[in-house]
């Protein structure tokens, strides 16, 4: 491969990764079988059958856990911690034959890229959970698998054009994220309030600390009740 096929593959797989790992290992394991594509000596592992077959019964599980509300945030959070190491991993594999130092600048810069599309898959679905019905939750998931396939595909078919639009979709990203975080954080509170974790103080039965009292402003006792 070129180097532009391999920083679309490497910066791909990585992107990929943080939306729909199980997608992105078998699509990339499929297209290798088929000759669509000779993947580098490291990568060339997501061929082997047994990983295709663990990657696509996890994406089966994934298929159906992403499209019940609240459950699909749930499997987003335990997700933080297989996505983005695999992510990165997957980029540093991507790179081929090339020395220790760019095999690590691979892994950390795509590391990075799949914490950024993890955050933004897990914070937008957090939102979306907001909404009452489950339609919004299943045409996101399928948008999902849709954009994690076409984009895999074009990374090795168009790398111009995928880096291209990649450089737009981080872009979007980084307006995004801010606006999502802040999303969040009310529904926190908006949950909290619910649950009852955010109360305000009651003092409704607060009583009265004799050491609190100020005995100057009780002025002096009378002088009959000194006689």
């Amino acid at each position: 491969m070129d180097i532009t096929t391999t920083i679309a593959l490497t910066l791909g797989v990585a992107w990929a990764s943080g939306i729909n790992l199980y997608a992105a290992v078998f699509m990339l394991g499929l297209m290798g079988n088929n000759g669509h594509i000779d993947l580098p000596p490291d990568l060339a592992v997501v061929q082997d059958p047994a990983v295709m077959m663990a990657a696509g019964f996890m994406y089966c599980v994934e298929f159906f856990a992403d499209k019940t509300p609240g459950v699909d945030s749930g499997w987003d959070a335990i997700h933080s911690f297989i996505r983005i190491p695999a992510g990165a991993v997957m980029a540093s594999m991507a790179v081929g034959d090339v020395s220790p130092a760019m095999q690590v600048a691979a892994f950390l810069v795509g590391g990075a890229v799949t914490t950024t599309t993890h955050a933004t898959k897990a914070g937008g679905r957090v939102l979306i959970n907001t909404s009452p019905e489950p339609f919004s939750n299943w045409v996101t998931s399928v948008a999902e698998d849709i954009i994690v396939i076409g984009g895999i595909w074009t990374a090795l078919n168009h790398p111009v054009l995928f880096l291209v639009l990649l450089a737009v979709f981080i872009l979007l990203m980084v307006w995004l994220l801010p606006k999502i975080w802040r999303g969040i954080k009310l529904v926190a509170r908006k949950l909290g309030t619910l649950f009852g974790r955010i109360k305000a103080p009651d003092n409704s039965n607060s009583t009265l600390d004799p050491t609190d009292i100020n005995t100057s402003e009780l002025g002096s006792p009378p002088k009959d009740s000194l006689n």
